[in-house]
């Protein structure tokens, strides 16, 4: 899941997010990007309450859902449209900036909301709904840290995966930063980071699949192909470069996500349209961005998108609950329907507390890491005096 939207830009000041870095132009929001993340968002929820595999329906969800079931399934693919949009959005906010800068940005960003998610949600598991998921508090504890998986310890709520991925791609981003980003460094990071990661992915050398993101090193590198034709005009090379991204990605995740939606699904996907929906995740952010939809001032999408982070952390274990309380007393439409209007309402008092403590959060990070300590004053000996 990519978290990447910032409040709007209050009147005579500037949101990063809505401009070319430093040095550019000013560009319009990008409010289509908002209501991409979103439709993502949606289409994960709806995949997990009405297709992946649960107890909380009674039944398979997907025999419960016949109708959609089929089509809700390819929603599995939320996760890396969100990488692609990621590549572009953190590149966005990193070019021209400097390593403090990009650290708080991104920790205020993320953590948040991450917190009041894995409070809430081990609160429900713990002590409201156990037969939710079997957890601990000490697992709830490591999970307050988002590198559980580092450290061999479960999710709370297996959507965190998503998490881990992005917080690998921000470590290299603030090292590109530290670097320096240029046109010419950035092409060819595009290129031969996605192909190290494939080749250590299919040697299977553990630290350096985690190092080098594995398989969706291509979503990000996409991503940050097309946030450079947003910025500097399309061209020949960074096109081929984004065509071989999706190449990869397709190579990596049509076998993944075969067995992964057959094993926890009634359904078989089919690999073509997995194949094109992968294409289609580099195709669809290209479009909203590189074409004159960019420039539509659709305004409204902007809080829509606010909500997408808050809705993807907190949606899980919280609508299966309203599912279980609810599926055997009320039509199976209208318990879905009621498992969403609490996700969606859940999501909003996040980022109600998101939007009020992420600002002074990400303020104090960079005033701490800009902190200088004090020069040590050094005593100097005094010449002896002389007659």
């Amino acid at each position: 899941m990519v978290a990447t939207s910032t409040p709007a830009a209050p009147a005579g000041r500037r949101s990063p997010e809505s401009l070319a870095p430093e040095g550019g132009t000013a560009r319009p929001r990008l409010y289509a990007i908002d209501g991409l993340r979103f439709l993502a968002a949606l289409a994960v929820v709806v995949y997990h309450f009405a297709a992946r595999w649960s107890q909380v329906w009674g039944a398979e969800p997907g025999e419960v859902f016949p109708e959609i079931g089929p089509v809700i399934i390819y929603g599995v693919l939320g996760p890396e449209l969100f990488f692609v949009i990621s590549g572009f959005a953190i590149l966005m906010t990193a070019w021209g900036r400097d390593v403090p800068h990009v650290i708080a940005s991104r920790v205020a960003r993320l953590y948040p909301s991450y917190w009041i998610a894995v409070i809430a949600t081990s609160v429900l598991l713990l002590w409201i709904w156990p037969a939710g998921k079997d957890i601990s508090v000490g697992e709830a504890l490591v999970n307050l840290t988002m590198f559980q998986e580092a450290f061999g310890v479960r999710h709370v709520d297996g959507v965190y995966w998503t998490l881990w991925t992005e917080l690998r791609f921000y470590g290299l981003m603030v090292l590109f930063v530290a670097w320096g980003i240029t046109r010419r460094r950035l092409l060819w990071a595009c290129a031969l980071w996605p192909l190290a990661a494939h080749v250590v992915f299919e040697l299977q050398v553990p630290w350096l699949r985690v190092a080098l993101i594995e398989q969706y090193a291509p979503f990000f590198a996409g991503g940050m192909l097309i946030y450079l034709m947003h910025r500097q005009g399309q061209s020949l090379v960074p096109w081929l470069l984004v065509a071989m991204n999706a190449g990869l990605a397709v190579r990596n995740t049509v076998p993944w996500q075969m067995h992964s939606v057959s094993t926890n699904t009634v359904f078989t996907p089919n690999p073509w349209v997995l194949g094109v929906l992968t294409v289609g995740c580099f195709a669809v952010v290209a479009v909203l961005t590189l074409t004159r939809v960019q420039r539509l001032p659709w305004a409204w999408l902007l809080p829509v998108g606010a909500l997408t982070y808050p809705l993807y952390l907190i949606h899980e274990f919280w609508g299966w609950w309203v599912i279980d309380n609810l599926a055997g007393h009320a039509n199976r439409w209208v318990v879905l329907g009621a498992a969403v209007a609490v996700s969606m309402v859940l999501a909003w008092l996040v980022h109600q507390v998101e939007k009020r403590t992420g600002p002074p959060f990400r303020r104090w990070i960079d005033r701490t890491l800009r902190r200088r300590p004090a020069p040590v004053a050094v005593a100097r000996r005094r010449a002896p005096a002389t007659a």
